[in-house]
């Protein structure tokens, strides 16, 4: 019989009504909830005030070694994990991203696990949701059309066309939009300049809403955004342009966290949706706080590997929000490793016990990142693959317990939380011993600094290039005031150097910055490295090709 898929898995799924599970499990009043139909709905902002006022309960993050096309089941884990603590009898929640489209209808998928470690309705998940990212899209490109509008109307603050620096988003792929050209067409349709579109999950907006704390934060934060410079050069902000009142509005329901449940009917808050490898790529703030205080344990994931997501978690989301987590996951995969031992990609099925071992480095340096850099105590999850075979299995844990890190094989995949349980238990063990958890630096360290610590501390480079224009951006943010903000670099997340190609654990290579970005609303600086884009492109066979609608329900999807 052949393997049921994802979304047969989901449809197959007994749901409960959300607002019944809400009640039972983590002792919710409707009142509290803002139903989307019957199995999704938004926490009031009055329930997370009062959430984020009682005593917290632990938070756990869930990361992993560099990611391969394979995909290593990071979700998937984090959904496993969860489950298997509450069958322990541990009151977990687990707080997860939303899905972007750009992904769904490319090329990696979705974000709502895998097997039978999902959270559900999963179609429901991955397409519009609860509307949170048309809520951001709106929000951004408002601001980029009144940001136009002002220069039509007579440009009263003296913006420079040539400095301005915001742009419209999309959330699809759609690479023709990178760079275009606007106000073609006379003096009635603006001014013709050059602009362009990054993805959904890339914006501003969708920062400052996955670390906002409030809604008077909210605002504080969008109207701190800076769209452009004077031709003196100065920051000219979306306070200014009168847009961040109208901009909340638009964000308002969408800064609310949504309430899911898992196939084995455990309750998930999923919200927010940055990408790890070129914004911060956690869950939001306000949801992991709300969850903390509804739950003794949570289980959050952190974009892609412990390289770029980890290293956000805590550099950006932890230090903007105070979170710690008491402990960290590092998932891993036997296929992973080979690949990262230099096996090629139609190959990783087969065993090679050699492939493995030399593979063993890129684990073991996000290992040491975790353990030595940030000083948490962590547990290494072996997502375990029909075919994975003994010996390979045997060389993990023979490694594993020479560095005296507690690795379990789990089948949470096929098996859903049962599949989890021995990792279940070393992580709650893990967190009964936490070590306080260290940022990599301090907010005084001038941002060329906090780039090559970065760098050096975590990528393992021995060099940070920029050419003079670079560096003159960035003397010019350390002079307007931004120097304090952590940095978030941008860069392949497919290797700790910028060329997604060097697998394993180069060492010695050199990180080039080829551009920086402001989030001021956001309050951290973008660093972009390598080749990465704002705005991916789609698949030579898209995703989205296998999507369809038959008899009225979803197929294809994943």
């Amino acid at each position: 019989m052949p393997q049921a898929s994802d979304i047969e898995i989901a449809q197959a799924a007994s749901m409960r009504p959300i607002v019944e599970l809400a009640r039972e499990r983590l002792g919710i009043d409707a009142a509290d909830l803002e139903p989307f139909g019957h199995y999704k709905a938004k926490l009031s902002f009055e329930l997370l005030e009062r959430a984020a006022a009682r005593q917290p309960g632990t938070l756990i993050l869930v990361t992993a070694m560099s990611p391969t096309p394979a995909g290593e089941g990071k979700t998937t884990t984090t959904v496993g994990l969860g489950d298997a603590m509450n069958r322990l009898g541990h009151r977990t929640l687990m707080c997860l991203r939303e899905p972007s489209l750009g992904p769904v209808f490319g090329f990696k998928g979705g974000a709502a696990g895998g097997g039978h470690a999902q959270i559900v309705p999963m179609e429901d998940i991955n397409l519009h949701f609860t509307g949170d990212f048309g809520a951001i899209q709106l929000a951004n490109n408002l601001l980029a059309a009144m940001l136009d509008n002002h220069l039509q109307q007579g440009n009263a603050l003296g913006i420079d066309l040539r400095r301005i620096t915001w742009r419209r988003v999309l959330d699809l792929n759609d690479r023709v939009l990178r760079q275009i050209v606007v106000g073609l067409g006379g003096p009635g349709n603006g001014f013709p300049r050059e602009g362009g579109f990054d993805i959904v999950a890339a914006s501003e907006v969708m920062a400052v809403l996955c670390l906002a704390n409030s809604l008077e934060d909210l605002r504080q934060r969008l109207g701190d955004i800076v769209v452009g410079y004077t031709h003196e050069q100065r920051p000219v902000t979306a306070r200014e342009l009168g847009a961040q009142g109208a901009m909340t509005v638009l964000l308002r329901d969408a800064l609310k966290p949504n309430l899911v449940q898992t196939l084995e009917n455990n309750p998930a808050l999923v919200h927010g949706g940055p990408f790890g490898n070129i914004a911060h790529g956690c869950n939001s703030a306000i949801a992991t706080r709300a969850a903390l205080g509804l739950a003794d344990f949570v289980v959050t994931e952190a974009g892609f590997g412990a390289d770029l997501g980890a290293e956000k978690f805590i550099d950006i989301k932890c230090r903007s929000a105070g979170l710690a987590p008491a402990a960290a996951v590092i998932v891993a995969t036997v296929r992973a490793l080979k690949y990262h031992g230099g096996v090629a990609l139609d190959a990783l099925t087969q065993p090679d016990p050699g492939a493995v071992e030399k593979g063993l480095a890129n684990l073991e340096r996000h290992i040491e990142n975790v353990r030595h850099v940030y000083g948490l105590p962590c547990v290494v999850s072996l997502n375990r693959f029909e075919s994975d075979s003994d010996q390979e299995v045997a060389v993990v844990r023979s490694a594993m317990q020479a560095l005296q890190v507690p690795m379990a094989p789990a089948t949470h995949w096929s098996d859903g939380g049962q599949g989890a349980i021995e990792l279940a238990r070393m992580v709650v063990d893990a967190c009964m011993t936490p070590s306080p958890m260290r940022l990599l630096y301090e907010d005084e360290l001038p941002l060329w600094d906090k780039i090559g610590a970065v760098a050096r501390r975590v990528y393992r480079a021995s060099e940070v290039t920029a050419d003079t224009k670079v560096r003159a951006a960035i003397r010019k943010l350390q002079a307007d005031g931004f120097g304090h903000l952590p940095v978030c670099i941008a860069k392949t997340q497919s290797s700790f150097s910028t060329d997604p190609k060097l697998r394993g654990a180069p060492e010695n290579h050199v990180l080039n910055v080829r551009e920086v970005r402001l989030a001021a609303g956001a309050r951290f600086v973008i660093a972009l490295c390598g080749d990465i884009l704002t705005m991916p492109g789609l698949p030579a066979v898209p995703a989205a090709t296998r999507i369809d609608l038959v008899d009225g329900r979803v197929v294809g999807l994943f």
